[in-house]
């Protein structure tokens, strides 16, 4: 229910949707007084809300302002994948793994495969798959993104 829904939106996303700023640009300046971890959750309310544009608007401005943020890289990637822009998807998915220092997760592995094959990078992409199942080696979703680019390449997907 909206009522509900009201109690866990966070306080950044209340304030943002009540100035209502129409999707374009969020100041920084006003975002500065909250951390990385709850721009994420503004966004992921936003999200929920249907306010697309004032999310990625939300990103940019948290984004700019902890760019070395794992929860900022983590938002702003999947929103990057979920706007078909695939070079920022994997610009921002590449810094994360970076920053993860070989713990990422099979969602993120996944999410960087499959917008390497969206931007089609077919070889960076088969080689980000067969990396992927060299940690879950047995995961079903890793196991046909790196058959399918497999294919794609004109390789043995064996």
């Amino acid at each position: 229910t909206p009522f509900i829904q009201e109690q866990y939106m966070s306080t950044l996303a209340k304030q943002l949707i009540n100035k209502d700023f129409g999707g374009q640009s969020v100041n920084p300046l006003e975002v500065s007084r909250f951390s990385p971890a709850d721009i994420r959750v503004a966004i992921q309310a936003l999200m929920g809300e249907e306010r697309i544009d004032l999310a990625y608007a939300l990103g940019d401005a948290g984004l700019a302002l902890y760019p070395d943020s794992e929860d900022m890289l983590a938002i702003t990637s999947l929103l990057a994948v979920m706007a078909q822009d695939w070079p920022q998807a994997v610009d921002l998915l590449r810094q994360l793994m970076e920053m993860q220092q070989g713990h990422a997760t099979v969602f993120t592995h996944a999410m960087l495969i499959r917008s390497l094959r969206c931007n089609l990078e077919y070889a960076a992409g088969f080689e980000a798959a067969r990396d992927a199942l060299g940690v879950f080696p047995d995961h079903p979703e890793l196991i046909k993104e790196y058959q399918e680019l497999s294919m794609a390449m004109g390789l043995s997907a064996a």
